[in-house]
């Protein structure tokens, strides 16, 4: 999520339609740190090559989910968690009529009961990116992608942050399991692709 996303969701003319929908309720709710465009794009082409399952932490307004429900296919079951139970409520009305898709409410651990996942998305707050990483190997498929998003472009390796070893990061570019790189999608935004070794 990004402080400037309200901003630049504004500039976008031509939103799929459940990104659209999910928009209008965090501009309702004044919630800012949703999803940006650049970054939604990103989801809704991974979820295109999803087969199985996709998973999300930290549904906020449900925008990222929607960039994920507009590229997911038919039949590839959608499950999103998130700890603020308003947004939860409000979420699942959003999308009540949207098959195959399951809003959890409670801490980023619930995805755990439904994976593995052809593409799984650590976003928000307290969602396993950081000082409990989420395991590779038990969430995603042989060969699935996980998206660590909300990162500042990496100017230099290895990584550091604020002037100390950038841990959130390495930890992936390190992990065995996985084949990591960084996409920069906007001059202040980028995110970790990581690929399950088969």
């Amino acid at each position: 999520m990004s402080a400037l996303g309200a901003s630049a969701r504004s500039a976008t003319t031509a939103l799929p339609e459940p990104v659209a929908r999910a928009v209008e309720l965090a501009d309702r709710l004044g919630f800012t740190r949703s999803c940006r465009p650049e970054h939604g794009r990103l989801l809704q082409a991974l979820a295109a090559g999803a087969t199985g399952r996709i998973g999300e932490t930290g549904t906020g307004c449900g925008v990222g989910l929607g960039w994920l429900l507009a590229g997911r296919r038919p039949g590839v079951r959608v499950v999103s968690v998130e700890r603020e139970g308003e947004r939860v409520r409000v979420v699942r009305e959003l999308f009540a009529d949207v098959p195959d898709l399951e809003v959890l409410h409670g801490d980023w651990t619930r995805i755990h009961r439904h994976g593995p996942f052809d593409l799984l998305v650590l976003d928000g707050g307290g969602n396993g990116k950081q000082s409990a990483p989420a395991d590779p190997e038990r969430l995603l498929t042989p060969g699935g992608t996980l998206v660590v998003d909300d990162l500042t472009p990496l100017t230099g390796w290895p990584p550091t942050y604020r002037g100390a070893p950038d841990t959130g990061r390495t930890v992936w570019y390190d992990h065995p399991a996985l084949l990591t790189t960084e996409v920069r999608l906007a001059p202040d935004l980028s995110t970790l692709l990581a690929t399950r070794r088969p």
